[in-house]
C-alpha cells in the first residue's frame, strides 16, 4: 500500500505584534496579524464566500514546578464578506469585539481592519497576584467560510498559527 503525503503549503499567516499592557486597572492585549488573507483565500472571497478570522487569546500564569495555569480566555471573531453586485468588502465583528461594521471597496483596507485587534480587555489587574508571572498565548486561525480542517489547511483555504508573549509581572522588578 502506497501512502502519498503532501507537504503542507508555506504558512503565510503571522502574528506580527503581540503587545500586553499591564496598567493599574486591567490587562489589555493588542494583536496585529500579517497575511490574514492568504493567497488561497482570494479567489473564494472574490466569488462571495466569506472569510473568517478567529483569535483565541489566553492569559496564563507561570508556575515553576507545576503545569502553567490558564486564567482567562477571550475569543475574537471577525468576518470579511465581498458583495459581488456592489463590489464592496464588509468587515464585521462576530464575537468578542465591539467594532462597528466597516465597508470599503479596497481589499487592502479591508485586510487592515480585519487583522488589527486592539484593546482586548483580559482581566482586572486587581484580580491577579502581584508577584505572579503571567504571559499571553494567541491562537490565530483564518479560513474560508469558517472551515478550519486538516484538508482545508492542506488546500490552502485555511491557516493557523500560535504565538506566546514574554513573561511579565504586575509589580515592578528593581
Amino acid at each position: 500500500m502506497v501512502l502519498a503525503v503532501a507537504a503542507p503549503a508555506r504558512a503565510e499567516l503571522r502574528i506580527s505584534d503581540l503587545d500586553v499592557f499591564l496598567n493599574d486597572h486591567e490587562v489589555t492585549v493588542h494583536v496585529v496579524l500579517l497575511g490574514a488573507l492568504p493567497g488561497g483565500l482570494h479567489e473564494g472571497i472574490q466569488s462571495g464566500i466569506p472569510a473568517h478570522v478567529r483569535l483565541d487569546i489566553e492569559l496564563w500564569q507561570y508556575q515553576r514546578w507545576l503545569p502553567d495555569r490558564l486564567l482567562v480566555t477571550k475569543t475574537v471573531e471577525r468576518t470579511l464578506a465581498y458583495n459581488v453586485v456592489t463590489k464592496e468588502f464588509k468587515v464585521a465583528s462576530l464575537k468578542g469585539d465591539a467594532r462597528l461594521v466597516h465597508t470599503t471597496r479596497d481589499l487592502r483596507d479591508a485586510q487592515r481592519i480585519l487583522s488589527d485587534i486592539r484593546g482586548v480587555k483580559m482581566t482586572p489587574a486587581a484580580a491577579l497576584d502581584p508577584a505572579a508571572v503571567i504571559y499571553v498565548r494567541v491562537n490565530a486561525t483564518t479560513a474560508l467560510n469558517g472551515e478550519n480542517t486538516f484538508v482545508a489547511r492542506m488546500n490552502g483555504t485555511a491557516e493557523q498559527i500560535i504565538r506566546q508573549s514574554d513573561y511579565r509581572t504586575i509589580q515592578r522588578v528593581q
